[in-house]
């Protein structure tokens, strides 16, 4: 949950703060795994968790978890009365990737894995995972047959496309896409991600691994094993920060950056590239052009930090199929002095839609919701946040759609995010957001809308997160 720049400004404005400190040396990057206690967490106002980390601490995911994506379909296998099957795709860190030789950011970001459910509140753990995954019950691990690929040291997930006749039924023998992002064990300056005056509270030469995020896509017929879809960059990924000094990208952009419409598009440059949302453009009934092969069937918003501002923006980029992007600025950035005052990212896109008289979902033809994660530069919290838009380019704020918990005990205190909504077939609208409590412990919980998108409240889960 926590931000890049976060974590850095609490290393050198309390020096001796291990939990959320970034720092160049093994003794002060160096945190211990956290001793849960499952007795306290019980006694949380946790009724809305559907998701912990696992309680193994030999498990990839025994350590944070983070940015569920889950979808709903019917099960034509399912011998039951309601023949509805959830998947739930996560990433998650198991403690030794916080040792301190790998010197990687404390994000929840390691590697992803799967679990199911039959209502979407109750889940089993995929322990099983894909065959050629470097640990069990991993879908999408970490990079071990490319020394230079951008993935190598640890990765985290944006989105995954589900092959889909409608938006409740899947499509027998197609292709699942997953959008990812990944770190490598390249180092950079500490100092890039700091505003000017705060650069001289770090010691001269401190470094940190695995903060130049790029996206990478995977692609899948069961959902479980995952094969890497080889990007134009040379490292493998199909998006990077925007560098005007990149030779790979001064090549492909000897004449700009340039619009469908021919248009110049000035893209400031980029630290890194992670959580990708990707949306599915559809063509309007009253659309020409529609088999146009240049048409931005797809679009792509992601979280980045701008390399002159160091504003925590999200940005969006264009595909007509999918896999080979087309960068188109940014869509969001923040407003001083307001609730994302200190940064914007980590956002899911979903149609409006309403539930008219006959039981059925009505989508606006060009009506759009984007929920985001936005900081506070008031008192540093998480909170999830909403913005509109018609086109998909242009978006108005909203304001603000799921709060904190209350009081410093709830499970969600210090920060909510990672948004991803899904439509239920009776009218309401359920939200999976990770919740991080004051001691830095993270899970998934709910939240529930009837009808407008806006006003959330906590989603009752009972029993939420199977016996290990």
């Amino acid at each position: 949950m926590k931000w890049f720049t976060s974590s850095l400004l609490m290393a050198v404005s309390a020096y001796t703060s291990l939990t959320h400190a970034w720092a160049p040396t093994k003794s002060f990057l160096h945190r211990a795994p956290r001793t849960k206690s499952k007795t306290a967490l019980q006694n949380r106002n946790d009724y809305n968790v559907v998701f912990r980390p696992s309680s193994d601490p030999d498990s990839f995911d025994s350590f944070k978890i983070g940015t569920a994506r889950v979808h709903r379909y019917a099960d034509p296998d399912s011998t039951t009365l309601d023949n509805s099957e959830y998947i739930m795709w996560y990433h998650a860190r198991d403690p030794s990737l916080n040792d301190a030789e790998n010197s990687l950011p404390p994000l929840s970001t390691g590697r992803i894995g799967r679990a199911t459910s039959r209502n979407g509140l109750i889940w089993e753990r995929d322990e099983t995972g894909s065959f050629d995954a470097d640990k069990p019950g991993v879908s999408l691990g970490l990079n071990t047959d490319s020394w230079w690929g951008f993935d190598t040291a640890h990765v985290g997930l944006g989105q995954v496309l589900l092959p889909m006749m409608t938006p409740s039924i899947r499509s027998e023998g197609g292709v699942y896409v997953m959008y990812y992002m990944g770190g490598s064990y390249e180092e950079t300056q500490i100092i890039d991600y700091l505003e000017e005056e705060k650069k001289s509270r770090v010691p001269e030469g401190a470094t940190i691994k695995g903060m130049k995020l790029k996206i990478g896509a995977a692609i899948s017929q069961d959902g479980t094993t995952w094969g890497r879809v080889e990007g134009d960059d040379p490292s493998g990924a199909c998006m990077v920060p925007f560098d005007k000094s990149d030779v790979n990208l001064q090549n492909n952009m000897k004449d700009g950056i340039r619009d469908e419409n021919g248009k110049h598009l000035d893209i400031p440059e980029e630290l890194y590239c992670g959580w990708p949302e990707v949306v599915v453009n559809p063509v309007a009934e009253n659309e020409r052009g529609a088999t146009d092969p240049n048409r931005n069937n797809f679009f792509m918003y992601y979280s980045t930090m701008l390399k002159d501002t160091k504003e925590k923006a999200i940005s969006f980029a264009v595909s007509g199929n999918g896999f080979a992007w087309s960068k188109r600025g940014i869509a969001l950035r923040p407003t001083p002095g307001s609730l994302d005052g200190g940064g914007c990212a980590r956002c899911n896109v979903v149609k409006k839609a309403r539930f008219n008289e006959e039981g059925f979902w009505e989508e606006e033809e060009n009506g759009w919701i984007m929920f985001y994660e936005g900081v506070s530069s008031e008192d540093g919290k998480h909170r999830i946040l909403a913005a509109e838009s018609d086109d998909l380019k242009t978006w108005n704020k909203l304001g603000l759609a799921v709060d904190v918990g209350e009081g410093d005990e709830a499970w969600d205190a210090q920060g909510v995010g990672s948004p991803h909504v899904l439509r239920l077939d009776d009218g309401v609208f359920r939200m999976y957001y990770t919740g991080e409590g004051q001691n830095g412990d993270t899970a998934i919980g709910v939240a529930k809308s009837v009808g407008d998108l806006l006003h959330w409240n906590r989603e009752q889960a009972g029993m939420a997160f199977m016996a290990e």
